[in-house]
């Protein structure tokens, strides 16, 4: 019996990766053959639905990453599967409810993501404010520039108001960018910060109204949760300024792209920018046909750098959650 167990301990565990990682970013695994057992797709390629639904009985863990639902089917044919080591910050795309229920802990990457999504949310708000990829666009096209120095104008950016929604990691490092610039803050969250933290980035807690109505640009970096479906809609959007720019970098199911392209292209506000859809990869049609929004296909944290420390992040996740080396990133 002793020998049973004994051979039970050192069972490696079974990593099963849904989407071609840098060789940098799982290096901790692979040199830990001793342990796991890693099956990934070749490189620039990823594992189909099907593939996955094939493979993951024989698995303990699954690193799918922010595009790859991981629901009940999933964990219900993986019937092994001990962790979900998401590779994004967002979980949205994991029904974590039944992983709670099945006794599969879930982990996310909240570090790695921080700086880079933050840096991309004030890029886009710079951008649509300024329309500098509007300009970029038309200049292209001949005879497209009005070159008339008061016309085609942006909106000013030094002094002026920034709501942040969501004032977590993320919402504090866009925060830390916008007192660099000369912005004033206001912000609303779940619940107040400390006075330490508002002292530090001059942020004043408002409701979500108010924000709405006094902001002249509008970043949304709320976490994605029933709460927070359609968190903006046709409504928030009557409430904002009509030279209001609105930004998000959070998750695509918190705003309705179609109030949002109504609002857009009626003119209620002056632009908008997104790098993130309610239907990714699809984008709704029509806000492909506005001039006065920037769109980016999920590109926050879109530098080698930062994708092989996503990498790194969902390994020590792993590692930490067996061997105890490492703190764990849980959501459940």
């Amino acid at each position: 019996m002793r020998q049973q167990i004994y051979c039970i301990l050192k069972m490696k565990k079974k990593v099963l990766i849904t989407y071609s990682l840098a060789p940098e970013g799982i290096e901790d695994l692979l040199k830990r053959s001793d342990k796991y057992e890693v099956t990934l797709p070749e490189k620039g390629t990823s594992f189909r639905r099907g593939q996955v639904l094939a493979m993951i009985p024989d698995h303990h863990v699954l690193i799918p990453n922010f595009s790859f639902y991981t629901d009940k089917e999933i964990m219900d044919t993986g019937s092994r599967l001990e962790l979900i080591s998401n590779y994004a910050v967002g979980f949205n795309n994991i029904d974590v409810e039944y992983a709670t229920k099945k006794g599969i802990a879930v982990t996310n990457t909240p570090q790695s993501v921080l700086e880079p999504t933050a840096e991309f949310a004030f890029g886009l708000l710079l951008d649509a404010g300024r329309r500098i990829s509007y300009y970029d666009r038309k200049i292209r096209i001949p005879h497209a520039v009005n070159w008339e120095v008061n016309s085609d104008v942006g909106q000013p950016f030094f002094g002026q108001t920034l709501g942040i929604i969501g004032m977590g990691r993320i919402g504090q490092a866009v925060a830390r960018r916008a007192v660099a610039s000369g912005l004033h803050i206001l912000y609303h969250n779940r619940s107040r910060l400390d006075e330490a933290i508002e002292k530090l980035y001059r942020a004043s807690y408002v409701s979500l109204d108010e924000l709405l109505r006094k902001s002249d640009y509008i970043s949304l970096n709320a976490p994605s949760t029933p709460e927070t479906y359609h968190l903006i809609g046709a409504a928030e959007f009557e409430k904002m300024k009509p030279t209001a720019v609105f930004v998000n970098t959070a998750r695509g199911n918190l705003v309705d792209e179609k109030a949002l392209a109504e609002a857009l292209r009626e003119k209620r506000i002056f632009a908008a920018g997104l790098d993130v859809y309610e239907n990714e990869p699809k984008v709704y049609p029509g806000l492909l046909e506005l001039d006065n929004v920037v769109l980016t296909p999920h590109a926050g944290t879109k530098t080698k750098e930062a994708r092989i420390e996503m990498a790194r992040e969902c390994i020590r996740n792993i590692i930490g959650f067996y061997e105890k080396t490492y703190p764990v990133s849980k959501v459940n």
